[in-house]
């Protein structure tokens, strides 16, 4: 017999269990291609249709099926890309002596799959009509075990099962009963765990793919496909089949749970496998095709109610998080630290996250409360934990399993909830939980899921369901989702608490000379940069100009544009400003009161960020200054319509449009003005930029990320200004600044989020003799140059906005490639130590201080 699929047992000596091209013989199977003949047939047509069809490899469909029945199941093949859709045709002649059909029609490769089994006249008619009732009675669930409950009565009355069990499976992928609804006499299986051998993982992506599994009579001798082998030279691939015969395993599985027929109904959340609807009868139990459709119909229906009730307990959990949000905040309020309101935190968090101690570390201060370990025994967990994420809630409930030292306090805590609120160093509020022995009900030993039997080299089911206990230690009870989640929430409250306390406690005098001292490095930074890029344009826009006066103008607009945008987002401390408001300051210098309707801003104003703000108030004063020395409002009757809009992802989306001005010619060669329009907001805020030169007039499509984004009305806070640790940069006295003189690099890597400084950078590169320069502005987007294509060398601005780029300098150190850092901080000779790097370039560099660092790479 051919095999067509393989399904994985788990860790195994023994091969593969197979599922046999073979179907159920309650039913019948034709496969015929493009041309309707037929390819492969099960044994069991004849007795199906109750006559003799001679159906074989090559025989025409309408030798077997009437005129009539052709037509409709052409006129029912899929054209539309969704093939293992399969069609449902109910009570269809097929020329069987006045007995009717239900036929399943779907697509497998080259070939459609007709499966048909004899028409049940009263199983959809009597069924249909309660699915409404069924459904409005799950609306009326309060909770996930409820619903659950509720649905298993439900299927048990709509199709007649002697057991229907609801199973979900857990994050280790073994199972639990959470739901049953029984014959009276029939023991119970509720609350009995089956581990994730029962259902191998193979079978489950089948059950995701294909979501109903029926077996009418476990002891029915399976229908093998005839032939076995296509006319491709393809076994049938029956995945999508309704008829589909199972692993005999699986039967025997069945069998020795004494069940006679089963059904299992795929329970499918998210594209994910969340459980399943198992149907056990003691008996051989056909049911009707039309029955099973309104059985899978009610699935699909129950997996929607489920999905929503499970989106309004994470909305619950959400709801809780910010009242504990609230409570502390207005608990903690009195500015005492967060070491020292251990019995504040617990007092409003304890019904929530049920723990029996906590601790706290901040600042290497250590206090503990209830069942915890003490300081000693912390710090030997301390290294462990520091090398988890910074920014991500850690829970365990053994954790002597995965740290050691843990083991030397498992008298009073086994599990922990672990919240960092800090970065470095790290800080942390734990809660601890004590051992708690469990018992867990398995349906039969888990560790004797099969053993060898009767089928030779393959493997046989456990034979035993009856409950197996399980006495579990050393382990905590476990930390819920729920509970996770909250916690995620709660550390976000922890780091505002510790925040705010930092600030108030630099109201003395120490904490104030530090603060003076980051401001003041701060500055420097921001006037290091402001010179680099307004060398950059100095050097960039020479290019454009005819003589002095012109160069003037160019030069003096775009910083007269710069100066502007910072009024705008400096004069509420450094916060969000407006779009439309730096529309209209660009175009005052060029429309007065008498012409201003010349302009139309049309669309709901918008917020963007400071750090993206200067980038498009380049971009607009450009698209200005270019509609008036040469577009529509180069002279008196032209128009400019300027729309904001949201775009799905709610982007900012920017269309300009020019109407009325003199025809419009493509500029011949691409200058500075035209660089700033197309490649500032692609390559600094990761958005879009396109410019049309249609003869009607310019237009232009921009799209800013809606990271930098905020809405109007909203409330203005400090936007999220990426704070990250900066060099120093000192030039390189005494180096040779001749180019000669040196070794030069053929290939550059250039790391720097300022589009016009890495502009002026390159070229100094290629000035100096550097053949490929490779521009990046972000960590991803250089260590993807390093994977594709080494660099012989790099310069790194070492703080890239929300960013640094140590990870670069990681790489690059590990590779033997030498670095240069940039930067317009004070002192950083530390972080150059750390990082292995060259040296360092003062910000504003140029040509000279680039050639004196490769002197320096040079001469070692």
């Amino acid at each position: 017999m051919k095999v067509t699929e393989t399904i994985d047992l788990g860790n195994c000596d023994r091969e593969p269990i197979h599922k046999l091209g073979m179907i159920q013989n309650f039913g019948a199977l034709i496969a015929v291609n493009a041309d309707l003949i037929i390819v492969h047939h099960s044994q069991n047509v004849v007795d199906i249709l109750g006559r003799d069809t001679g159906a074989g490899a090559g025989t025409r469909l309408n030798s077997v099926f009437p005129e009539a029945a052709i037509r409709l199941l052409q006129k029912r093949m899929r054209h539309d890309g969704d093939d293992r859709l399969a069609e449902r045709l109910f009570a269809i002649d097929l020329g069987a002596a006045g007995r009717l059909f239900d036929i399943a029609l779907h697509a497998s490769g080259e070939l459609y799959l007709i499966e048909f089994e004899p028409h049940d006249p009263d199983a959809f008619a009597a069924q249909l009509g309660t699915l409404q009732p069924v459904m409005a009675n799950l609306e009326h669930a309060d909770s996930v075990t409820d619903l659950c409950r509720r649905a298993a009565v439900q299927v048990k009355a709509m199709l007649g099962f002697d057991r229907v069990m609801v199973y979900r499976f857990h994050e280790d992928q073994s199972g639990e009963v959470i739901a049953e609804a029984r014959e009276t006499h029939l023991e119970t299986f509720l609350t009995l765990r089956y581990p994730k051998s029962d259902i191998p993982s193979q079978a489950r992506a089948l059950y995701v793919r294909n979501p109903f599994r029926i077996i009418s009579d476990v002891i029915a001798p399976p229908v093998p496909i005839v032939p076995e082998i296509s006319l491709s030279g393809e076994p049938l691939d029956l995945s999508d089949s309704v008829l589909r015969a199972v692993s005999p395993i699986h039967i025997e599985y069945l069998q020795n749970m004494g069940v006679g027929a089963s059904l299992s109904i795929s329970i499918v959340i998210g594209g994910k496998l969340w459980g399943l609807f198992a149907c056990h009868h003691y008996s051989a139990r056909t049911l009707p095709f039309p029955l099973r459709t309104v059985a899978e119909l009610f699935s699909g229906m129950f997996s929607l109610l489920l999905e929503r009730l499970l989106q309004r307990e994470s909305a619950a959990r959400t709801q809780r998080g910010r009242e504990i949000h609230n409570k502390l905040m207005a608990r903690l309020a009195g500015g005492s630290g967060l070491a020292e309101n251990l019995d504040t935190i617990e007092a409003i968090i304890g019904d929530v996250i049920p723990h029996s101690g906590s601790s706290a570390y901040i600042d290497g201060e250590y206090r503990t409360r209830g069942k915890a370990p003490n300081e000693e025994e912390f710090l030997a967990i301390a290294p462990t934990l520091n090398s988890a994420a910074t920014s991500k809630v850690f829970a365990h409930n053994e954790l002597g399993a995965i740290i050691p030292a843990a083991q030397a306090f498992a008298d009073r805590a086994v599990g922990a909830l672990v919240i960092p609120v800090s970065r470095r160093p790290r800080d942390y509020f734990i809660l601890w939980r004590q051992e708690l022995p469990q018992v867990v009900n398995w349906a039969g030993n888990p560790e004797k899921a099969v053993e060898y039997g009767p089928n030779g080299a393959r493997l046989t089911p456990r034979k035993s369901f009856e409950a197996w206990q399980e006495s579990v230690r050393g382990r905590s009870a476990p930390w819920l989702d729920e509970e996770v989640s909250i916690a995620e929430s709660l550390r976000v409250t922890l780091i505002e608490v510790i925040l705010r306390l930092t600030d108030q406690a630099m109201q003395d005098r120490a904490s104030a000379q530090q603060q003076q001292e980051l401001l003041i490095a701060e500055l420097n930074h921001r006037v290091r940069n402001i010179l680099n890029l307004i060398r950059g344009l100095i050097t960039q826009s020479k290019g454009e100009a005819v003589d002095v006066e012109s160069f003037s103008r160019i030069v003096g607009g775009r910083i007269s544009a710069l100066a502007s945008a910072h009024d705008q987002i400096t004069k509420e401390n450094w916060s969000p400003a407006s779009v439309k408001e730096l529309v209209l300051n660009e175009a005052r210098a060029y429309l007065n009161d008498g012409n201003r309707d010349r302009l139309q801003i049309i669309g709901d104003d918008v917020l963007i960020a400071p750090e993206a703000f200067t980038v498009l108030a380049l971009v607009i004063h450009e698209m200005m200054t270019n509609s008036v020395k040469y577009g529509s409002l180069c002279d008196s009757s032209g128009t400019l319509t300027v729309t904001l809009e949201r775009g799905r992802d709610n982007d900012l989306d920017i269309h300009w449009r020019e109407r009325g001005g003199p025809p419009v010619k493509a500029p011949t060669r691409r200058g500075f003005g035209t660089t700033i329009i197309c490649r500032s907001i692609p390559h600094e805020l990761d958005g879009d930029a396109d410019i049309f030169y249609k003869l009607g007039g310019v237009e232009a499509e921009f799209t800013i990320p809606a990271s930098y984004v905020t809405t109007i009305p909203s409330q203005k806070g400090l936007p999220g200004e990426a704070g990250s640790e900066t060099i120093d940069s000192t030039h390189n006295q005494g180096a040779s600044d001749d180019p000669a003189a040196s070794a030069i690099p053929q290939h550059v890597l250039l790391v720097e989020d300022s589009m016009i400084i890495a502009l002026d950078t390159e070229d100094s590169l290629r000035q100096i003799g550097v053949s490929i320069v490779n521009v990046a502005g972000s960590v991803a987007n250089a260590l993807s140059v390093i994977e594709e294509d080494a660099p012989d060398m790099a310069i790194l601005d070492y703080n890239l906005g929300s960013e640094t780029s140590d990870p670069i300098a990681d790489e690059l150190r590990s590779r033997g490639i030498p670095f240069f850092l940039a930067t317009g901080y004070g002192d950083m000779s530390d972080r150059m130590d750390e990082t292995g790097a060259m040296g360092v370039l003062k910000k504003p560099y140029d040509k000279d201080d680039i050639a004196g660092a490769l002197a320096q790479m040079a001469f070692g």
